[in-house]
């Protein structure tokens, strides 16, 4: 007898659709899985029959073939398990032939009967609600992740035992609890533990509007990752669209904090400088997430980014530009999300005590290779650029005063963000996907949204001759010099929000040589 079950594959970050095929028929007694399947998923035919067996269901001594269609569709991981046992069930009539027919179905099979959680979950409900379906049975571990979806049933369940009684009187089964979310606690780190330090905070706040990359230079022990760490909590919540998106990744990647159906909070990835390209970008026999993907709508923060290789630090070169990486093998192109701000601090020089001269040790010779570690490629990809001097014992020790909370600083943000979004409506679509923040803006959009003054457009062409400027480097001053029209809730661009812009990227020549 044939029957078919509807299941799903993880593809990149998204899910596509699998047919499970089964059919039992005379011959010699044999177990038989074909479609283009990996390792893992070949394995599973021993534990759905072992766990067949251990729940009392008798297998037949008939010859047992199971088709995974598309072939053409690389089948990995252990996800397959519970649609292949369902189907063999239908096939030898131990169950209702049309049951689950309006369900996708997956899960792993464990020896005794019991039903294991899988990654990507989350991608899986989306996907069957997407093609209609009225329900959408997953393991019992991952009900919490399931239940976050609206619009289709989702039911979890413990073992295959309980599977065989639902198919066979759907009635006598209870339905699982529904999901409450619990409101994260805050930040543990706040912006008025950052002593003195003002110019560097409001390039971290200009930055955190906009969604700018930001670039910090200064000495061991300035602050810069201390910075860093707070950008983070100055940045709203994800909108429920962003929200969805960034947990799918983090689902597919088996990373979601258990008991955390869905993420609410912008990541905050700080990968050590000593990270492979492939750990950065993503990719593996077959690709899974990298850091710069686990990072989409959030913060990449690269500590000592001078001091990792050029090779891995060059590849963020395409993504800050395109928002995305497309990761071709032979088995297919897996595209990844890829729209993060990045955040890089590095050293004056390989001691990182210039221009102390009385401490720094290092030749012109050293200084020179250290910073051109860095291509000016990528330099010019960096929206602000600052100085983070030393803290004079007068400001270490402090004077009683207090600078803006992280709480204070996040409102300003939130309503910068909120200009954007009235301005740009749900997103306007680009060549590169959906604009949502100035950062993002192309040529054109530049045209459109924002209008400078006269006054400004003189001083910015006289910027563009002093300075040597690429054109991308006149295009991310005027996308800076917006955020900060934003945040001073003009409409139009005019001289001072210019010349801040600009300060921010010809602060220190030594680093910009040219913009």
């Amino acid at each position: 007898m044939f029957c078919s079950v509807l299941s799903a594959a993880i593809y990149g970050v998204d899910s596509v659709k699998i047919q499970v095929e089964a059919d039992v028929s005379d011959g010699m007694p044999q177990f038989v899985m074909v479609g283009s399947v990996s390792t893992q998923v070949k394995e599973g035919q021993d534990r759905v029959k072992t766990a067949l067996r251990n729940v009392g269901v008798v297998l037949p001594p008939k010859r047992v073939t199971i088709s995974l269609v598309p072939a053409d569709i690389r089948k990995d991981g252990s996800r397959f398990d519970l649609p292949v046992a369902v189907a063999f069930l239908r096939s030898i009539g131990r169950i209702p032939p049309r049951a689950l027919e309006d369900a996708m179905v997956i899960g792993e099979v464990r020896l005794n009967g019991g039903i294991q959680g899988v990654t990507g979950v989350l991608s899986t409900v989306l996907l069957a609600r997407e093609l209609g379906c009225r329900r959408c049975v997953i393991p019992r571990d991952n009900i919490i992740e399931g239940k976050i979806v609206d619009g289709i049933q989702v039911i979890g369940m413990e073992s295959l035992d309980q599977l065989i009684q639902y198919c066979c009187d759907e009635g006598s089964f209870r339905e699982n609890p529904e999901v409450k979310v619990e409101p994260e606690e805050d930040y543990d780190v706040d912006f008025q533990d950052i002593l003195g330090q003002e110019y560097v905070k409001r390039a971290a706040l200009i930055a955190a509007c906009g969604f700018h990359n930001l670039l910090l230079r200064g000495g061991p022990g300035s602050g810069k990752s201390m910075v860093a760490k707070r950008i983070p909590s100055i940045m709203p919540e994800l909108t429920k669209e962003e929200s969805l998106e960034l947990s799918k990744i983090y689902s597919v990647a088996g990373l979601l904090p258990e008991g955390t159906p869905i993420l609410r909070r912008r990541p905050f990835r700080q990968p050590h400088h000593t990270i492979s390209p492939q750990a950065l970008a993503g990719g593996g026999r077959i690709p899974v997430p990298g850091e710069i993907t686990l990072a989409h709508h959030g913060v990449l923060f690269l500590d000592e980014m001078a001091e990792a290789s050029r090779q891995t630090i060059e590849i963020l070169r395409q993504p800050l530009e395109e928002r995305q990486i497309v990761i071709s093998r032979t088995g297919g192109r897996f595209l990844f999300p890829a729209n993060f701000m990045l955040v890089g601090a590095i050293n004056s020089c390989p001691c990182g005590y210039y221009p102390d001269l009385n401490r720094c040790t290092c030749t012109i010779q050293e200084m020179i290779r250290y910073l051109n570690k860095i291509s000016l490629p990528l330099l010019d990809r960096m929206d602000l650029c600052v100085e983070v001097p030393a803290l004079s014992y007068e400001e270490l020790t402090g004077d009683g005063r207090q600078g803006e909370s992280s709480r204070d600083l996040r409102k300003i943000v939130s309503r910068v963000h909120q200009f954007q979004r009235e301005r740009y409506g749900e997103g306007i679509q680009g060549k590169k996907g959906i604009v949502r923040y100035n950062s993002e803006l192309s040529t054109r959009e530049i045209e459109e949204f924002c209008p400078i003054t006269r006054d400004g457009q003189k001083l910015l062409k006289q910027a563009f001759q002093t300075y040597g400027m690429t054109a991308r480097g006149y295009h991310r001053i005027i996308k800076v010099a917006r955020t900060i029209a934003d945040m001073g809730e003009s409409d139009t661009i005019h001289t001072e929000h210019i010349s801040e812009a600009i300060c921010y990227r010809s602060l220190d020549k030594n680093i910009w040589k040219r913009i």
